[in-house]
């Protein structure tokens, strides 16, 4: 079992319900946020638009939610309204990858780190990695090093580190197809294997579902069918079994019909996982998860 400070088990239980459950309202979307304001309006979207969205959502949402995610850029408006009892986590990359090279290489945003995330009173920060476990180490071996440094800096402001991973196939342009749906398994399981150990200083996990529900049994629609739902719910028990750390999950892109899918699968394998309606929706499904206090223990 993973051990953290008495000051980052403080942070964990302002981010998680009475049972120790992680459920987080996601709003640290920046260049989709931007895409999808410019077509509702027809016009492209401002600075003060996002914001006003997003402390919309942040004040009409966050009853319902245990912890709010979003971007520091807008963290001062977007999170003055949000619930009183619900925590806060602060994303510390920039939004999107360098396209001009190999290796989806993320950054930090240059007016940001741990320390004044902590001083905006966050009680966790929040890094994406992009990742393909099968790349070069020449770039694996960058992401690491990355990871180590965010992590360590995270450690010594005594906050909670949230590791966030998206994984890919640096030769299939399409996640979204059925060619990389047969092998993205064994990408999250590689990913989480990795990002477990010790040396990053992760204090939790937000991960993918180990399988594209597009393509599963039951879910799959007009598409070939990748994975039996069994074959799905093994698949969440294999993930589960592969790291010793609290972890959460990405909706990635799915309806919320489809998460709720999702969440109740995990809970039917057995998994050790940690808008109003849908919020009150997922909610309900998350009945089964576990508390993060299942995988970490306070230092005495």
């Amino acid at each position: 079992m993973r051990k953290i400070s008495p000051e980052v088990a403080k942070h964990m239980d302002n981010l998680s319900n009475e049972a120790g459950v992680i459920s987080a309202l996601t709003i640290d979307q920046r260049g989709s946020l931007k895409r999808m304001l410019a077509e509702a309006a027809n016009k492209p979207a401002d600075e003060t638009t996002i914001v006003d969205f997003k402390e919309t959502v942040s004040s009409e949402l966050t009853p319902y939610a245990s912890a709010i995610l979003t971007d520091p850029e807008y963290v001062l408006p977007a999170t003055k309204g949000r619930d009183k009892k619900c925590g806060l986590l602060l994303s510390c990359e920039k939004t999107g990858y360098d396209t001009t090279e190999p290796g989806r290489m993320c950054d930090l945003i240059a007016d940001q780190s741990a320390l004044r995330i902590k001083n905006d009173s966050a009680n966790a920060v929040k890094f994406l990695l992009y990742y393909d476990p099968d790349e070069s180490d020449e770039i694996n071996d960058k992401k690491k090093a990355f990871v180590e440094r965010v992590g360590a800096e995270t450690k010594a402001n005594g906050l909670p580190f949230f590791r966030e991973l998206l994984t890919y196939d640096g030769k299939i342009n399409d996640a979204k197809s059925e060619e990389y749906a047969k092998v993205k398994p064994e990408k999250v399981f590689k990913t989480m294997q990795e990002f477990s150990k010790s040396q990053y200083d992760i204090t939790v996990l937000k991960v993918e579902m180990p399988f594209n529900i597009k393509f599963v049994e039951g879910y799959n629609g007009d598409n070939n069918v990748v994975y039996t739902q069994e074959e799905a719910k093994k698949l969440l028990k294999k993930q589960s079994d592969l790291t010793n750390l609290p972890y959460i999950f990405l909706s990635a892109g799915v309806t919320s019909e489809e998460f709720i899918a999702e969440i109740e699968m995990t809970e039917k394998a057995d998994a050790d996982f940690k808008g109003k309606k849908n919020i009150e929706n997922l909610n309900d499904a998350l009945k089964g998860a576990k508390s993060w206090k299942d995988k970490l223990e306070i230092k005495e």
